[in-house]
């Protein structure tokens, strides 16, 4: 399920020096980085211990549960964002998506080569990340106008699939999985952009719009992956 945090680019009376920027970026690579050892805890958690079944048979108490959770913890975070607290919660948060995220890597890992097919989504993962962040930090014109476009179909996209929840359509959630893949893809060359001239300077909000678009393009990947093995 598609969910994203990301807020419009807020003015800033100053933009902040090239050294602030690269500074804020350097930080929210590396907690974006330490946020990955938590969701990997997180998924082999609900994994081993069964859990990810028990998902998979209620698929729509874990969507009360998943939304409730990542609502709670977003909230947290950004009202703790200036401290140590806010990096905590936003730990926590990781790990609470990783157990959320077993409820695919699961039901992938049952496939054939399940393995192999979570290491391609994982590699796929990583060359879209580095791709599009490479474009955000040397494209020279400001892309928030983007932000609007790529918020609007995220809630599309959003909406749409609790629909998909509630009346199963393959086709509608095999066409939502590919507009996720699209738009969050975008959203991180939209928000790897915003740091760079200034629109982010906070490093943990940033990586929490990072981490919601790497953990969009990595599901949307897994499923379009665990789709196209199931009809092999």
């Amino acid at each position: 399920m598609a969910f994203d945090q990301d807020a419009y680019p807020q003015e800033l009376d100053h933009a902040p020096s090239a050294v602030q920027t690269n500074k804020v970026l350097r930080q929210t690579y590396m907690l974006l980085a330490i946020s990955m050892v938590p969701t990997v805890v997180g998924a082999w958690f609900g994994v081993v211990s069964g859990l990810y079944q028990t998902m998979l048979a209620s698929p729509g108490i874990s969507l009360i549960v998943f939304l409730g959770g990542a609502v709670g913890f977003m909230f947290a975070i950004e009202k703790n964002k200036e401290s140590g607290l806010g990096v905590a919660f936003l730990l926590g948060f990781t790990f609470f998506m990783g157990i959320m995220l077993s409820r695919m890597v699961g039901m992938v890992l049952g496939m054939q080569g399940g393995a192999t097919l979570v290491g391609m989504a994982f590699g796929g993962t990583g060359l879209i990340f580095l791709g599009m962040s490479a474009l955000g930090t040397v494209i020279k014109r400001d892309l928030s106008s983007m932000g609007k476009f790529l918020m609007i179909g995220a809630l599309i996209v959003f909406a749409a699939g609790l629909i998909s929840v509630i009346f199963p359509m393959p086709a509608l959630t095999l066409a939502l999985t590919v507009m996720v893949l699209a738009i969050f893809s975008l959203f991180i060359l939209y928000d790897v952009n915003r740091i760079v001239k200034g629109g982010e300077t906070n490093y943990v909000s940033a990586t929490l719009a990072l981490y919601m678009n790497v953990y969009n393009v990595f599901q949307a990947l897994l499923a379009l992956i665990g789709i196209g093995s199931s009809k092999d």
